[in-house]
């Protein structure tokens, strides 16, 4: 049996990257609409590219590597202008396709463009266990890829799958719910992953090592291989055969006496630490502005004093020393700049005048 990654160009010029075991399915579902999300707002689309693997895993890496990419580097795949894609890696941070990647055309890369950088460690798998409600699913899904996190696997959902509930509560994280895949086990979605972690509040009996979010960050973003997450169903959370199939338990500190996260919750704070070594875009940092020199700050404590002195502030006037030296303290903790400064002068001023009759 093939799995096959892909790249779908739609109406509006834009990419879509995903992955199957049916590409003429796949294609067919997505040129009817039938897969909500990007490509059925976006009709009609078309296949550009995909390559055969033997393993899911395999294919999944690969749309996870080209999903990262520019435009200009999926444009040159498309193409199989080697020397230009060879270029664009070099030129860029994100990951290349990988060697073991095969083109429709029997080539690999690697034959084609030899000595690409290899891929770091793939990205964890966020994979949910007989999940209930598909609004949970959604939210879930908005939390895994406001960290970066584009992989979801679905063990038995109750409801099935697709849910309609999904989309409106993932806000946009449609590139996760499109690429969801479901699996009747769990053994079955963690087979491809060498590092399982099991998360839950309690150990349910099963002797495992336990870490927090941000020990199994450090340990997913050392190994190489792929690793899961873990999230039980909302009501109940994983039951005791499910931790046992883990290679770890991860927990939080948590009030003991009320030990409850919900999905999206857990999975968040285990997104989060993950991306904390990953290399998102961080918010832009606002310019606060130089800090106002002391000069200007004298001036402006000094115009403080004389305002409070005219209204009789400092009394008794043995207290007047200890009270402007609290004021200067007060007025030189902020780390006022000169707009600030001068801002706030002029407010004085104002204060200052006398009133018009």
């Amino acid at each position: 049996m093939a799995f096959y990654s892909y790249i779908l160009r739609c109406a509006d010029g834009s990419y879509y990257t995903g992955h199957t075991d049916d590409l003429e399915a796949r294609f067919a579902a997505h040129q009817s609409g039938a897969i909500k999300g990007y490509t059925s707002r976006r009709l009609p689309v078309e296949l550009m590219w995909s390559a055969a693997f033997a393993t899911r895993a395999e294919a999944m890496e690969s749309e996870l590597q080209i999903k990262g990419w520019s435009r200009e580097k999926k444009e040159a795949l498309i193409a199989e202008d080697w020397a230009k894609l060879k270029q664009a890696a070099i030129s860029h941070t994100s990951p290349p396709l990988s060697d073991a990647l095969r083109l429709r055309s029997g080539r690999t890369e690697g034959e084609a463009a030899a000595n690409i950088e290899t891929m770091p460690t793939p990205t964890p798998v966020i994979v949910l266990v007989r999940p209930q409600l598909g609004e949970n699913i959604g939210k879930a899904a908005r939390a895994m890829l406001n960290f970066g996190l584009t992989e979801m696997r679905l063990v038995s959902p109750r409801d099935g799958w697709p849910n309609p509930d999904a989309g409106p509560a993932a806000a946009g994280a449609d590139v996760v719910l499109d690429g969801a895949q479901v699996y009747e086990t769990l053994a079955d979605a963690v087979a491809d992953c060498s590092h399982v972690y099991a998360t839950t509040v309690r150990k349910r009996g099963v002797t495992k090592p336990v870490v927090t979010p941000d020990e199994a960050a450090r340990e997913i973003h050392g190994v190489t291989g792929r690793s899961a997450y873990v999230f039980g169903p909302e009501r109940s959370g994983l039951e005791t055969d499910d931790v046992a199939l883990a290679r770890k338990i991860l927990t939080v500190p948590i009030n003991p006496e009320f030990g409850s996260l919900n999905l999206a919750q857990a999975v968040i704070l285990c997104a989060y630490e993950w991306s904390k070594q990953a290399a998102l875009t961080q918010p832009t940092v606002t310019d606060l502005g130089e800090p106002a020199p002391q000069d200007e700050l004298e001036g402006m404590i000094g115009q403080f004093e004389t305002l409070l002195e005219h209204a009789g502030y400092f009394f008794p006037p043995d207290r007047a020393p200890a009270t402007k030296r609290t004021l200067r303290n007060l007025l030189t903790k902020p780390g006022w700049n000169h707009l600030e400064v001068r801002t706030l002068r002029g407010v004085l001023s104002a204060l200052g005048k006398p009133r018009a009759r």
